[in-house]
């Protein structure tokens, strides 16, 4: 079974910093990409920003060039340095891994998901 746990979210006030972190752990084989996607109450899901296993990244229009997305292979880590934060970052935020648990079957996985609220 393969597990992703989040860390870092809190109350930040607007403009200010988080930096989330997402660590998976257990059976994996090999991870295929890695991403940060968020959801507010009644809403669906929304992707904030992906890295694949090459480093290729890609971000959702409202966070471009405020949110980095990074990843350290050997550590099967992901960050999200989240900067310029605005009240309607706040959200739930959900790491998600589409991991390998052996050579031929993958899924997708979640995390539990982790509260930032930008609020002064």
């Amino acid at each position: 079974q393969v597990r992703l746990v989040e860390s870092g979210g809190g109350l930040v006030q607007p403009g200010g910093s988080l930096t989330l972190s997402c660590a998976a752990s257990g059976s994996i084989f090999r991870i295929v990409a890695m991403g940060w996607y968020r959801q507010a109450p009644g809403k669906q899901r929304e992707l904030v920003a992906s890295i694949n296993a090459g480093g290729a990244t890609n971000y959702a229009d409202s966070v471009k060039g405020r949110f980095t997305i990074s990843r350290v292979n050997a550590m099967n880590t992901v960050y999200l340095q989240m900067n310029s934060l605005k009240p309607e970052d706040t959200n739930v935020y959900y790491c998600n891994g589409k991991i390998y648990s052996s050579m031929t079957t993958w899924d997708g996985f979640w995390g539990q998901g982790t509260h930032v609220t930008v609020s002064s």
